[in-house]
């Protein structure tokens, strides 16, 4: 395995694990708090709306598009292209006492006053009932998600393994909609794939340390060291590979935070976010969740047990 530096001694990361386990629960509790309080600022697909499909007959920029519309104070307006620089989609949230054909027609005319070589091709409405179901399918997908990790981890390791896994995720997912929550920016389906992403993301990075600490227990050389010393070890041994993983990792989500425009903006937060706490949760989270949960050698190595011979 290629590394950027050899530790020589072991890093008692589980000597801090009370400490690191309070400031996640602070951090969860100030999050949930968020949540409560201020809640989710649901997009166009969750709280219904008007999508308009515009094109233009030069090509655009994007940023001119978004200047016009949002002139018109509609509130949380997306406007992106649609994979070329000549047509456009707007969504348009819900506005009391206007249809969709009169907010169409209101957009459709400011853009005109800028580029009167745009035409209108296509206006759908987006119902609530509609952003209601889209709601539960990814409230359902969520949980699916969950299950299936627990289920997944308690066959490769045990019950301690998976509930302290699934803990750490968790904490990871309700501090993405804690901050979400508390910049009121636009949660929407794209920002709950990056969500989804996170959660397999973060259990990837448990699995490996997991794996380690498995490795460890059954060690000759390591039989005389305690639990805390062993999982501080495992992680040690990872630190150079999770670096690298991750590293790699967040400078590509950076890049398309910083340069993928409006349209890969929630989901590039989503994963930025999601990437730095996943790395926390899985060493400084989970780990001593295991800990807590009473892990010892005897729940990771069966005994070997000695038949005794028939005496004759």
């Amino acid at each position: 395995m290629i590394e950027f530096f050899h530790v020589k001694r072991d890093i008692p990361f589980m000597s801090y694990g009370k400490l690191t386990t309070a400031i996640s629960l602070a951090t969860f509790v100030v999050a949930v708090f968020f949540l409560i309080t201020k809640g989710l600022n649901f997009g166009v697909e969750f709280t219904g709306g008007t999508v308009m499909e515009l094109r233009y007959q030069q090509s655009v920029e994007i940023q001119q598009v978004r200047h016009g519309v949002e002139a018109l104070k509609y509130g949380e307006v997306q406007v992106q292209s649609l994979g070329t620089t000549k047509d456009v989609m707007v969504r348009i949230p819900n506005i009391k006492d206007k249809s969709s054909a009169q907010l169409s027609n209101e957009v459709l005319n400011s853009l005109k006053k800028e580029r009167p070589d745009v035409e209108l091709r296509k206006v759908e409405f987006i119902g609530p009932s509609v952003g209601d179901e889209l709601f539960s399918h990814g409230l359902t997908a969520l949980a699916l998600v969950c299950v299936g990790i627990i289920a997944y981890l308690m066959i490769r390791f045990e019950w301690r393994f998976a509930f302290s896994a699934i803990i750490a995720n968790m904490h990871d997912v309700v501090i993405i909609l804690g901050v979400f929550a508390f910049f009121q920016w636009e949660f929407s389906l794209t920002v709950l794939a990056g969500i989804l992403a996170v959660l397999g993301y973060s259990v990837n990075e448990s699995v490996v340390v997991f794996d380690r600490i498995r490795e460890n227990f059954r060690k000759p050389n390591l039989r005389g060291k305690t639990v805390p010393e062993i999982i501080d070890n495992a992680i040690t041994a990872t630190m150079s590979r999770t670096i690298i993983t991750h590293g790699s990792t967040e400078a590509m989500v950076l890049a398309m935070l910083l340069f993928g425009g409006a349209a890969l903006h929630g989901f590039a937060m989503a994963l930025t976010i999601g990437i730095v706490f996943g790395i926390y949760s899985s060493v400084l989270v989970a780990s001593p969740l295991l800990l807590m949960f009473g892990v010892t050698r005897d729940s990771m190595v069966k005994p070997v047990t000695v038949k005794e011979e028939a005496v004759v």
